[in-house]
């Protein structure tokens, strides 16, 4: 440990500033971002924008609200428009959704520029920069905006809250969609504040899947704008999207993608007007199919396959180049998430921007409209998200703001190790190890396995709030993070090599790398734990009934799927059939052999079980029935139940306590510690 520096804590965790996506001023010489802090006595966060210089040199405060972000620099560079929540608490306003704001970069006070009752999201600019689209939920029926403030006030007072469906998917993560509402795509004049819902007159909507800006585009002209659209009335997910054009005035539309036979959304026109391009997947063939990216020929209406053949997954924000002849985006490419850059006349991508060491986590790239600047997040495993810069070719990267660099300079942060062991059936698997500081590999150190969600998502060299590897690593263990097979990054096989059999294949791989951990010779086989939080939280689980008790002194299972049939509750039940194979009713068997619950009569180990009661994706329901059977088991157990959270915990408090009662319980079962003293909060 370097001499002055301290272990991180959670108190060090939630000071750090959190950094929004960057919308960058179209000569390259400014960003804007949203930056977040927290307030751990008042339990409370609040975010403004801020000004960085392209050149690192400046960073300045631009807004003084309280819930200020998404920030887009308009076109001529002479707004900066963003969503705000600027009523609540102050005399002039007490409405609670958030709206649509402009200011200057020079400064000065902000003009609210909707006040839609429904509110607004999903900001974007036309380019003539007299106009401002954004998404707002509305009453499809009503005509006009004084039609839905007045139905809003309605329901806002109406006394009886039921909800009554019809329809295959109602709700989402940790809320039910809108009563009646859809999300409709409107654009506001700069001048009057005027707003005009462009769907009104058109059964067009955007998937209710948190609709974002992402969803739609504006063609250079400003003539038309293209969205994303499901033709399905009542989808089951997973559910196939389409690329719909529709033009401003007329309303009239087309759908170029409709004979593709995937599924289409998240376009993006090049700058010249001449192509959008698109992210796609073959959700028919493959539910969990990497996205690729696709272009259609504006002239023709021809559909031109761009990385069919490149064996990884496309993230978006597609941006395209000054020139209209690249495309930007970031993509996981093993165990880091880097910028890259297609040319239209390629098929294969060309990495361009990589961190130091193994590569970190990448995201939020936007370009100038002159080319000259990019400008993108990216953090690591030893450091939070930064905001970095670099010419478009990927040359003179910078980073450009110094927010948490005092706080950073004061901690023990130890450098990740990433190994490859040997998986199952012997296949090469990666593996992170995060040691605590003050290592000595001469003494036994405790081991923590923590498994990923997902189970497609990957542990990249990315630095995570909620899941922090330096914060379990501070606290005296050796952590282990396994990209098991399922996991993102390497290729479809890989991604699609647990579909319909889940749970020993990725427990083989855990296992592996605990195998691995122990061969150094500084791991203690006495005192070893395995974690895990959502479809992690189902490993542990699984594990618990199926590796031999006292292999782990204990279990902490978040948010983890415990019982695939009661599973049927979840918001993302359609997807159950094609993920496990079959529904229950289809074939029992199946779905039991990977169902924690199934093998309930040989638990034995210890297991501390967390859970939020608005967690729709994993029904909280399934954390009480594991932990109920456990103690009807006479296994020791503890439960840890926020009645104000969701999949994640999220408030600062809340994430103290959740630390706190992992880390604790994790150390009632790994005891005499003298080795790991340092390092505890």
């Amino acid at each position: 440990m370097a001499s002055g520096k301290k272990p991180i804590t959670i108190d060090d965790l939630w000071a750090m500033r959190r950094i929004g996506s960057p919308s960058v001023s179209p000569d390259g010489q400014w960003t804007c971002i949203a930056v977040t802090r927290h307030d751990m006595e008042h339990n409370s966060a609040r975010s403004q924008l801020w000004l960085v210089s392209s050149d690192g040199k400046t960073q300045r405060q631009l807004t003084q609200g309280r819930h200020d972000a998404d920030p887009q620099w308009s076109p001529d560079g002479k707004w900066i428009a963003f969503i705000g929540k600027r009523g609540l608490g102050e005399a002039k306003s007490d409405r609670e959704a958030a709206q649509v704001y402009v200011i200057s970069p020079d400064g000065g006070e902000a003009r609210e520029l909707t006040s839609l009752a429904t509110g607004a999201q999903g900001l974007r600019w036309f380019p003539d920069s007299k106009r401002i689209a954004f998404i707002s939920w509305v009453w499809p029926e009503l005509e006009s905006e004084k039609q839905q403030n007045q139905r809003h006030a309605r329901e806002k007072k109406d006394k009886l809250k039921a909800i009554v469906v019809e329809r295959n998917n109602y709700m989402h993560w940790d809320h039910w969609f809108p009563r009646d509402r859809d999300a409709h795509l409107f654009v506001a004049d700069l001048a009057t504040g005027k707003s005009r819902d462009l769907f009104a007159g058109t059964t067009f909507s955007l998937p209710p899947y948190e609709p974002s800006a992402e969803l739609y585009d504006i063609a250079p002209d400003g003539k038309e704008i293209a969205f994303t659209f499901d033709f399905n009335p009542d989808p089951l997910l997973p559910s196939r999207t389409e690329i719909v054009l529709l033009e401003v005035k007329s309303k009239r539309w087309s759908c170029p993608t409709e004979q593709s036979g995937r599924s289409d959304q998240q376009p993006r026109y090049s700058p010249d007007g001449k192509r959008i391009a698109y992210l796609t997947s073959d959700v028919a063939r493959l539910y969990n199919d990497q996205a690729r990216i696709a272009v259609i020929e504006r002239a023709s209406g021809r559909l031109r396959a761009l990385t069919y053949q490149w064996d990884r997954g496309v993230n978006a924000p597609l941006t395209w180049s000054a020139d209209s002849k690249s495309l930007y985006f970031s993509a996981e490419s093993e165990e880091r998430q880097t910028v890259w850059r297609l040319h239209l006349s390629d098929r294969t991508p060309v990495e361009i921007i990589r961190g130091p060491d193994t590569g970190g986590c990448a995201s939020g790239i936007a370009i100038s409209s002159d080319g000259t600047t990019l400008v993108y997040l990216r953090g690591s495993i030893s450091h939070p998200p930064q905001l970095y810069a670099a010419s478009s070719d990927g040359s003179n990267e910078r980073q450009i703001e110094q927010f948490n660099r005092a706080l950073l300079a004061r901690l023990a942060l130890t450098k990740p190790e990433s190994v490859s062991i040997k998986g199952v059936h012997g296949e090469p698997v990666q593996m992170w190890i995060i040691k605590p500081p003050r290592f000595d590999p001469k003494k036994k150190w405790p081991l923590m396995q923590t498994i990923h969600g997902g189970p497609h998502a990957c542990f990249n060299d990315t630095w995570h709030w909620r899941w922090n590897a330096q914060l379990f690593a501070a606290a005296g263990y050796v952590v282990a993070q396994v990209n098991y097979h399922g996991s993102t990054g390497w290729g479809q096989k890989f991604v699609s090599s647990i579909n319909g059999d889940w749970g020993w294949r990725e427990m083989a791989d855990v296992e592996a790398g605990t195998d691995y951990l122990l061969k150094t010779g500084w791991v203690d086989e006495k005192r070893m734990v395995a974690t895990g939080g959502s479809y992690g939280g189902y490993m542990v689980a699984y594990m618990n009934g199926n590796i031999k008790p006292g292999r782990y002194q204990a279990y902490v299972c978040h948010a983890g799927c415990y019982d695939w049939v009661a599973m049927m509750a979840s918001d993302g039940y359609g997807w159950l059939g094609r993920e496990l194979g079959a529904f229950a009713w289809q074939d029992e068997a199946r779905v039991l052999k990977q169902s924690p619950h199934h093998f309930a009569h040989k638990f034995a180990t210890p297991t501390l079980v967390v859970h939020g009661e608005l967690d729709y994706r994993v029904p909280y329901h399934q954390g009480l029935a594991y932990y109920n059977t456990l103690r009807a088991r006479g296994i020791p157990s503890r439960l840890v139940y926020f009645p104000d959270e969701n999949h994640w915990i999220l408030k600062p408090q809340n994430s103290r306590l959740w630390y706190k009662e992992y880390i604790a319980w994790c150390d009632r079962h790994t005891p005499g510690k003298a080795a790991r003293k340092t390092g505890r909060h």
